[in-house]
């Protein structure tokens, strides 16, 4: 088994229903649920607010920075297995219930 990083980039929502922003949620909870069903899911969290940039200098602006919704890892038999399941999550129903094609990040673990 291989770990793996999903990182989520952020949709905006605010011209999206309630309606639509239910059905966004619910779709990553029961994805949550069958990931953790099947063993494979290590961790799953949102995030909040912008990043900031720590150098050795100090703390740097967010700007230019991706923003991003959260994260899910994965501890699955193969990279094409991460893949299915981030194709999965960007796939989320937005407005209407059309997929977002949301961007995810796919990064191997480097650590068992």
């Amino acid at each position: 088994m291989t770990k793996f990083l999903l990182i989520q980039h952020h949709v905006a929502m605010g011209t999206w229903t309630p309606a639509d922003i239910r059905r966004h949620y619910d779709y990553q909870t029961s994805l949550d649920a069958e990931l953790a069903a099947a063993g494979e899911l290590v961790e799953t969290q949102g995030l909040a607010g912008l990043a900031r940039l720590v150098t050795g200098d100090g703390v740097a602006a967010a700007g230019g920075m991706p923003v991003l919704a959260g994260y899910r890892i994965v501890d699955v038999e193969s990279q094409e297995r991460a893949l299915g399941i981030a194709a999965r999550a960007a796939a989320a129903p937005g407005p209407g219930g059309a997929p977002l094609c949301q961007p995810i990040d796919v990064r191997q673990l480097l650590t068992p």
